[in-house]
């Protein structure tokens, strides 16, 4: 009985270790597409993670417009992340309402942006 008991614990534990385990892909080879993000893509959920970071509550977020929207404390948010004519990423911060009510808000995210892109 307890035989029985112990080996359907021991399958049940092999069970969840190996569900727990990630595979990672391997890097791509020669002639193969690269894996790394664009530089839209870096700026895109640097800008989501930083308004995360900065306290924002985000409400939308369009990656094909480049439109994220979220509010802090009654100040409605928009960040906008898009592509210029020479191939640079740019990002803009606008929050409209009390912004007496946080007035580092958009000083938090530019910080916050910068750590998460690598900028400091």
């Amino acid at each position: 009985m307890y035989r029985i008991l112990r080996s359907a614990l021991l399958a049940a534990l092999t069970t969840s270790v190996l569900a727990a385990c990630v595979y990672y892909e391997s890097p791509p080879g020669p002639g193969q597409l690269s894996a790394s993000p664009s530089n839209f893509e870096r700026a895109w959920y640097g800008a989501l993670a930083a308004a995360q970071d900065a306290g924002i509550t985000l409400s939308s977020q369009d990656q094909a417009s480049g439109v994220i929207r979220g509010t802090r404390e009654g100040i409605a948010v928009t960040i906008q992340v898009w592509r210029q004519a020479d191939g640079s990423v740019r990002v803009q911060f606008d929050a409209k309402g009390p912004v007496e009510r946080d007035p580092d808000l958009s000083q938090r995210f530019s910080q916050a942006y910068d750590r998460r892109t690598g900028r400091y």
